[in-house]
């Protein structure tokens, strides 16, 4: 049996500082820093806020929400996505993304996105059949530009794995 090993690279720009972002990035990044200050962490002291950029201009916010029963939590970035779609059924489709992340006594950090945000994050993207360039705090001060949001999933599961509903 023959085995071949392959390799899957992500594509993505790391940028030195925010003056490198355009003028609608920029906004959709203070936007996630912004939407920090209003996180629920009262347990892991983590503030993280996500930011969405809608093409007629709107920007949507999404904090973490922890509980003291620990699973019923929602991430920043779900809890933006979950709540544009129910708060604006039919919205305008999302142009931008940016997630920020900081303690609560400190400066912002890196912060990546969980396995599930991933996962939800690719399905909007896919629900509106175009990509979603995301902004993410990388080490240093430095972002992290993501084209499309299905970089950071390269082996995803989506509709087309599941059997056809009859």
């Amino acid at each position: 049996m023959a085995r071949i090993s392959r390799q899957q690279l992500i594509a993505f720009e790391e940028l030195d500082s925010h003056t490198d972002l355009t003028p609608a990035e920029q906004t959709t990044w203070q936007a996630a820093r912004d939407a920090t200050d209003h996180a629920y962490a009262p347990y892991s002291g983590f503030h993280v806020g996500a930011a969405l950029l809608l093409a007629d201009g709107t920007i949507f916010r999404g904090t973490n929400q922890e509980n003291a029963a620990y699973p019923s939590g929602l991430c920043a970035e779900r809890t933006a996505l979950f709540g544009l779609a129910a708060a604006q059924p039919g919205h305008a489709p999302i142009v931008g993304m940016a997630v920020a992340a900081r303690p609560s006594n400190g400066d912002f950090g890196p912060a990546l996105p969980c396995g599930a945000c991933r996962q939800v994050m690719l399905e909007y993207e896919t629900r509106q059949g175009q990509p979603i360039p995301l902004l993410l705090p990388g080490r240093d001060g430095t972002i992290l530009r993501f084209s499309t949001l299905s970089a950071l999933m390269p082996f995803s599961f989506s509709a087309d794995d599941l059997p056809a509903v009859s």
